[in-house]
């Protein structure tokens, strides 16, 4: 079974920042498209980023030009730097493909004040 471990998450002034780590278990080498999620309290989760293998990315409009996603292949890890924090980003953040093949991990609380 395929863990995926999020951490980097706290609670931060709005404008802030903070850099979210996601590391799996296994190789994600050949997986194609990985990405970070979000829930928050009563909302549905929704993805805020994804990353191919070949690097190219993309945005949720609510963090683009805020958030930057990376990976390392080597070290089977996913980032996901935030700047620019605001209240409406206070969260609990995952990562995973972007289909959700993998059994979700714990997530990462992110708390913005504002």
């Amino acid at each position: 079974q395929v863990q995926l471990v999020e951490s980097g998450g706290g609670l931060v002034q709005a404008g802030g920042s903070l850099r979210l780590s996601c590391a799996a278990s296994i190789s994600i080498f050949s997986i194609n498209i990985m990405g970070w999620y979000r829930q928050a309290p009563g909302k549905q989760r929704e993805l805020v980023a994804t990353i191919t293998r070949y690097g190219s990315t993309n945005y949720a409009d609510s963090v683009k030009g805020r958030f930057t996603i990376s990976r390392d292949n080597a070290k089977k890890s996913v980032y996901l730097q935030m700047n620019s924090l605001k209240p409406d980003d206070t969260a609990v953040y995952y990562c995973n493909t972007d289909g959700g093949w993998f059994t979700w991990g714990q997530g990462t609380q992110v708390t913005v004040s504002s």
